[in-house]
């Protein structure tokens, strides 16, 4: 179905200038949270680690001799890990691609096409709430669910989701919310549609329609969260696509006090809901006056992740301010809500000869981005990556954060051996949670671990940090593995590196103290 809005200039029209303020019983009065810069701005500290490891600093005084015991060089090839990625759309607002909408290709044939492309590392889905319950009590997923997870365990991928509390790709004709919550949820009509009919919108603030939102959260993360396929969870806002506006039309709210806390609640709901899986939060600017400062604010505290869903057409550069200097525990997921074919019949040029698509892709780098969306025609990205595959593997060697032991040093400190481990991040991103190290023999019988601080290594930098060695281990190979943890989640890290790695991990050998080599600082 066409869009209410030209897929080009669907950005354009959330802009100034137009009155998107809900006729108020009260005054409207400005958020709490005013626009600020992020860069240095005190959002509080990040998550601790468990086990803090020793990070510095490590003085030439402190140890009886030392030497380099191993290094490595950063690699070119895809890493896939948890944090990162490129994200196939299985399903997006309109639905699956052009074809299978069309009955022209089968909705098993639109999921394995874009499932085995193999720079695909997340399936995302985006569906309306009706596409995932019908009736009070329990969910009712639509087939793409199933074929998804399928296809997302068949190819070692995980999955994302948005589920829409609002849709205008099918208004007049169809809501987003389930039949069985329209008789009991008051609906506004906030806008003519081209063609005839009025947008609607329903009362986020009704106790029936808070009282159904809960339990769709609390039926969702008792199915998801915490799974092992999930990688996030895009939160549910108000609006259109859920992304926390209206375009050029008001609010269905009846004053802005109103729309700010019935926003923070519906927020506050989610972030109970989902302990386990990472929740991740629109930046979307405050245009249609419901709180979406507080409630950025709020779940950046919480750890949330952010998104947007342009990045040339953005909607201003307090956005991409923000977006680039987010607390760097956090990732970001980018996505190009109006460029999405990736058809190279129809897809134009710049000056310098750079398609726009690639253009556009590759300013995810410029925020310090974890994620691409990738949308639905399996085919034509098939067919763009290998005619420009330039853009892919460019973000394939550098998007988000890709880990690596670039130094390994050995210390002998209170009569035995320390090891200190450089931790270099080649990618654009800090890590997203707390990066976990740990040294182990070869044998399994010992192995000691702890975590970086948050976020560390930050994109393009390195982190230091020690391990003391029971006595007696001289001589003996160790291996060094990482984790990443988020929300108390631990998923394995693979390194980036050129150099071989023995099942996930660095092998190294520990230097006796009798042998040649060793360096005494003076």
């Amino acid at each position: 179905m066409t869009s209410p809005f030209d897929r080009f200039s669907r950005r354009s029209l959330l802009g100034a200038g137009a009155a998107f303020a809900a006729s108020a019983a009260l005054p409207l009065c400005s958020a709490d949270t005013p626009d600020h810069l992020w860069a240095g701005y005190d959002f509080g500290p990040g998550p601790k680690p468990v086990n803090r490891l020793n990070q510095g600093p490590f003085g030439i005084e402190q140890d009886d001799g030392w030497r380099t015991l191993a290094a490595t060089t950063q690699s070119s090839a895809p890493v896939r890990n948890f944090g990162v990625g490129l994200c196939g759309y299985t399903w997006e607002e309109g639905g699956p691609s052009l074809a299978a909408r069309a009955g022209k290709q089968t909705l098993e044939n639109h999921v394995e096409s874009l499932a085995s492309l193999p720079f695909v590392d997340v399936l995302y889905i985006r569906c309306d709430w009706r596409d995932v319950q019908k009736t009070p009590g329990k969910l009712d997923l639509s087939p793409i669910w199933k074929l998804t997870f399928d296809a997302a365990k068949t190819y070692k991928q995980r999955v994302a989701f948005r589920v829409q509390l609002s849709n205008p790709e099918f208004q007049p004709k169809q809501l987003a919310m389930p039949d069985f919550l329209q008789s009991k949820v008051p609906l506004v009509n906030i806008g003519p549609i081209e063609g005839g009919g009025q947008y609607r919108e329903p009362r986020y603030d009704h106790p029936e329609f808070l009282k159904a939102f809960r339990e769709l959260n609390e039926l969702l993360a008792e199915k998801f969260d915490g799974s092992a396929q999930m990688e996030f969870m895009d939160l549910m806002m108000y609006g259109f696509w859920g992304e926390g506006h209206t375009g050029r039309f008001p609010n269905p709210f009846p004053n802005y006090v109103t729309a700010e806390r019935t926003m923070l609640e519906i927020t506050r709901m989610q972030l109970e809901a989902w302990k386990k899986t990472p929740l991740a939060v629109n930046t979307q600017p405050d245009i249609g006056r419901t709180g979406n400062r507080q409630v950025l604010d709020v779940c950046v505290r919480e750890g949330c992740w952010l998104r947007s869903d342009s990045i040339l057409q953005i909607e201003e550069p307090l956005q991409v301010e923000a977006l680039a200097n987010r607390p760097p525990w956090l990732a970001t997921v980018m996505e190009d809500g109006g460029f999405r074919d990736y058809n190279i019949a129809t897809i134009p040029k710049d000056a310098a000869g750079i398609n726009l698509r690639e253009k556009a892709m590759l300013h995810v780098l410029d925020l310090g981005a974890n994620y691409w969306a990738l949308w639905t025609e399996g085919a034509n990205l098939k067919t763009y990556n290998q005619q420009y595959p330039r853009g892919f593997e460019t973000l394939q060697q550098r998007m988000g954060y890709r880990v690596r032991p670039s130094w390994v040093w050995q210390r002998k400190r209170y009569g035995t051996s320390e090891i200190i481990v450089c931790v270099t991040n080649d990618g654009v991103a800090g890590v997203p949670g707390i990066l976990h190290l740990s040294v182990e023999s070869l044998d399994g019988k010992f192995r000691m671990s702890g975590g970086l601080d948050a976020g560390h290594p930050f994109g393009g930098k390195i982190r230091q940090a020690a391990f003391v060695l029971p006595s007696g281990m001289e001589g003996q190979k160790l291996r060094i593995r990482a984790e990443i943890e988020t929300k108390g989640v631990r998923r394995p890290v693979n390194w980036a590196c050129e150099q071989p790695l023995d099942g996930g991990g660095y092998t190294f050998e520990l230097a006796r103290f009798d042998a040649p080599g060793w360096r005494k600082n003076v």
